[in-house]
């Protein structure tokens, strides 16, 4: 009832200054006198952070342009990752420029079309002339390029630190099959966040951590060289997936029944120890039944891991990850890996995969005081993982600090 229709020249004029209103909500966050923002998000959590994208994301916005204004940070942290402050001051000003020619009756779609024209200009004139090529093999100049970008961050103390971090995990997670690179730090990049310690002990694993320990106290917690076996099936007895009823006549028919449940575990189990595994990994249930078995036959058995955790030991130690024990082959073996161990760190046991010879997948292990400190460390991580990943697919910089704009604004 109580919605209200306006159009014409006041909603265009309101539309800019909604865009101008978010622009200057944050443009106190951008560069290197840059300040953190405090937020308070809807359950009463605590964010601090000069990250534009992580800001937006926690206002709530009534007006439809400002929520535009808010998807184009979005965008910029998924397809680049770092400069969502920047994206969204330029289309403030942007904004801004246009109010006047509103004002003379110039029709929006003629301003578009000016628009589109100069940025036609700018993307020829940024692949001819005023970009440089980087070489990517060369990690001294990748560093330097990784340090722009963090330097004005929360991690900004520990930049080498950080820029290593995320130059180990982009290097290792490149992928060059027949010619086409693939980097895909979302997936096989995982940030692991322990509070406690300090920032300086944060490393990047060779390797892959999960936040599991074994299921039965005497199996193996050290192994060197370790043969690891994936699994996507649960070690225990399987039910039909429809209703069977079972008439029992006599009594050995009960204890017959609990024998073929018996029966099946073990064939699992023999299926495994055939391959002399010595650890195995598996997204499901393992019955302690199977335990006992497994243990005697000194396999270490580890359950219920995240399927993405699972594809990135897979990545790591070159197993293969299969779905019925029957299927077991050798060359599922994962036998890339040069150390398994369970540590304890504060007060929760952690598996351990690494050393590992040619991984394809890493953990990112990050320490810190507090949980908001962690929480912006991984946010500036993010964004040095992003640049680095993106110099490897497309190596080519400008100069910074509002340099290449102004000479665009020239060559315009």
């Amino acid at each position: 009832q109580n919605t209200k229709r306006e159009s014409g020249r006041k909603v265009q004029l309101e539309n800019i200054n909604a865009g101008k209103a978010i622009a200057d909500v944050i443009r106190t966050c951008l560069g290197p006198q840059a300040m953190l923002k405090m937020l308070m998000d809807p359950m009463g959590g605590i964010v601090m952070t000069n990250d534009g994208n992580a800001i937006l994301r926690e206002i709530t916005v009534q007006h439809p342009a400002a929520k535009s204004m808010i998807e184009i940070a979005r965008t910029q942290d998924e397809e680049v990752g770092d400069g969502t402050t920047s994206v969204i001051v330029l289309a403030g000003e942007m904004l801004a420029a246009a109010e006047p020619f509103l004002q003379q009756q110039i029709h929006p779609t003629v301003i578009i079309r000016a628009y589109r024209e100069a940025l036609e200009d700018i993307i020829k004139h940024l692949q001819t002339d005023s970009s440089i090529l980087l070489d990517v093999n060369n990690k001294e100049k990748m560093a330097e390029v990784v340090k722009a970008c963090v330097g004005t961050k929360f991690i900004g103390k520990w930049s080498d630190l950080a820029v290593n971090i995320a130059l180990d995990a982009v290097k290792t997670v490149t992928l060059n099959e027949n010619g086409r690179l693939e980097v895909d730090i979302k997936r096989y990049a995982k940030v692991e966040k322990i509070p406690g310690g300090s920032i300086e002990e944060s490393c990047v694993l060779k390797g892959v951590m999960v936040n599991k320990d074994v299921t039965h106290p005497k199996m193996r917690r050290y192994i060197e060289n370790p043969r690891i076996v994936l699994l996507d099936c649960s070690l225990e007895y399987k039910k039909g997936e429809s209703q069977t009823n079972v008439e029992i006549i006599g009594d050995q028919d009960f204890t017959r029944m609990l024998q073929i449940e018996e029966e099946f575990v073990q064939r699992i189990c023999a299926d495994i120890i055939a391959l002399k595994p010595d650890i195995v990994f598996t997204e499901k249930g393992v019955s302690d039944l199977a335990q006992h078995y497994l243990l005697k036959a000194g396999i270490t058995a580890i359950r219920r891991l995240r399927k993405t955790d699972n594809l990135r030991i897979a990545r790591a130690c070159g197993a293969t990850i299969v779905n019925r024990t029957e299927e077991l082959t050798e060359k599922d073996v994962g036998t890339g890996a040069g150390l398994f161990e369970i540590k304890k760190i504060g007060d929760e046991y952690f598996t351990f995969i690494t050393q590992c010879k040619d991984p394809k997948a890493c953990t990112i292990l990050l320490r810190g005081a507090s949980k908001d400190i962690l929480n912006e460390t991984e946010r500036n991580l993010q964004d040095a993982l992003h640049v680095a990943r993106n110099l490897v697919l497309e190596p080519r910089l400008v100069a910074g600090g509002g340099a290449i704009e102004m000479a665009l604004s020239q060559r315009l």
